[in-house]
């Protein structure tokens, strides 16, 4: 079971780099996309710090649970948020996203869970 969480926290906390990487960025294509669904430039870095910690939170937990776990819930719920704005925007195109890395997240959370 510790196999598979720490594939899937590991994949997830990739994934969660990358996109604050972009965020962190600012490049035009990226501050467009989220204006677009409502999210001022003023917020990415912001977002990208939230995304950091959740991939600190998922590695962190592979060593200490309590950590782990915190950070999956906390993931699943920002992923919820961030399908919030996609459906408020009307952009459904983008929506499979936030929708994967909120599945992702909660399979993290679930084997965590399965592993205490």
């Amino acid at each position: 079971m510790f196999l598979a969480t720490a594939i899937v926290s590991a994949l997830l906390a990739a994934v969660l780099t990358g996109s604050a990487l972009m965020k962190l960025s600012h490049r035009p294509s990226v501050v467009e996309t989220y204006a677009k669904l409502g999210v001022p430039e003023s917020r990415l870095n912001a977002l990208a710090t939230l995304l950091i910690a959740g991939a600190a939170g998922l590695v962190v937990g592979l060593f200490w649970e309590p950590i782990g776990i915190a950070a999956a819930i906390c993931l699943v719920l920002y992923f919820f948020g961030a399908m919030g704005f996609h459906i408020r925007a009307d952009d459904f195109k983008s929506l499979p996203v936030p929708a994967s890395l909120t599945i992702l997240a909660a399979v993290a959370l679930a084997l965590r869970l399965a592993s205490l």
